[in-house]
Parts: structure tokens; sequence; C-alpha cells
């Protein structure tokens, strides 16, 4: 996502910005979906023109970064899609039943969720944590099984 930021500017504003930045960006203002008026939140982000080579500073809003993170949002749509199309049916059905939860960073861009609902039709929300459900998961889990499992588990290469 933060390439696809960095590559928007640089073919519709002629601005090179760094990693942090698009990362920045990325975090206070990104969006999987365009604000429904106008252009939304805005920053305003210090880069370097191309053509010019010297200092510039621009403001992007939230329309903006929905439009550079449009691909990477299919992208994340048509996997989904594909991984339904691959599990057995009694799974989809425990799924459709009661949705998707998403987990990780990912899961932080706003609109993220509300974007898959509407492409794929299931209902979806974000885990109370994402960044730490996982890993508290993994852990619960481990506190779970006796410890020659956990010792096998944590020692088994992958």
């Amino acid at each position: 996502m933060d390439e696809a930021i960095i590559q928007y500017l640089r073919r519709q504003e002629n601005l090179m910005i760094g990693d942090s930045t698009a990362e920045r960006i990325k975090k206070e203002i990104g969006t999987a979906k365009a604000p429904d008026h106008g252009q939304g939140m805005s920053m305003p982000i210090k880069g370097r023109d191309n053509l010019s080579g010297v200092p510039k500073e621009i403001t992007v809003t939230e329309a903006m970064v929905a439009d550079a993170l449009a691909e990477p949002v299919t992208r994340i749509v048509d996997a989904v899609r594909q991984a339904f199309e691959q599990m057995p049916p009694e799974l989809a059905a425990d799924i459709y039943d009661h949705g998707l939860m998403m987990t990780g960073g990912g899961a932080l861009l706003r609109n993220l969720d509300t974007v898959l609902q509407e492409r794929i039709s299931i209902r979806v929300s974000v885990a109370d944590d994402p960044l730490r459900c996982v890993v508290k998961g993994c852990g619960i889990a481990l506190d779970t099984i006796n410890s020659s499992e956990a010792r096998r588990l944590l020692t088994e290469e992958v």
C-alpha cells in the first residue's frame, strides 16, 4: 500500500516521497473508499519535485489516497473471493452466517471492511485489537495444550 501511494504521487503530482511519508499518509488519512462528498480529510506533505528537483509541499486528500490504493484494495477483494472459491462449502456457509473478522495491520485501513462487505456481500468486522489479536490467540492456544505438544510446535521447523 505504501508503494502504491509513492507511485501515485510520482505519477499524478510529480512528487517523490519516501517510505516513511507514505506510511504516515496511509495511517493518518488512508482509506479504501473515497469520501461520498468532497475530498475528505487532507494533510500537507513534503517531497522532491520530479521536474525541478527541488523540495515541494502539496496537500494530499483522502480521495487521492483512495485512488492510489484502488489496485491493492481490489487485489485484497480478489484474494478473499478466491479463498471462498477454494474452501469447503461448509466453511463458506459458516462464514456467510457469522461474517469475516479482519486482523492484522491491513485491518486498520479505514473503510476496508466496508469495501469488502459491499463487494463480496458478506458481513465484515474488524477485531478489537487487530495488530495483536493473532499473537494473543496463539498464546492462549499454547496455554491450553500440554507442554510436550507446545515444545514440539515451538521446535518444529516451518
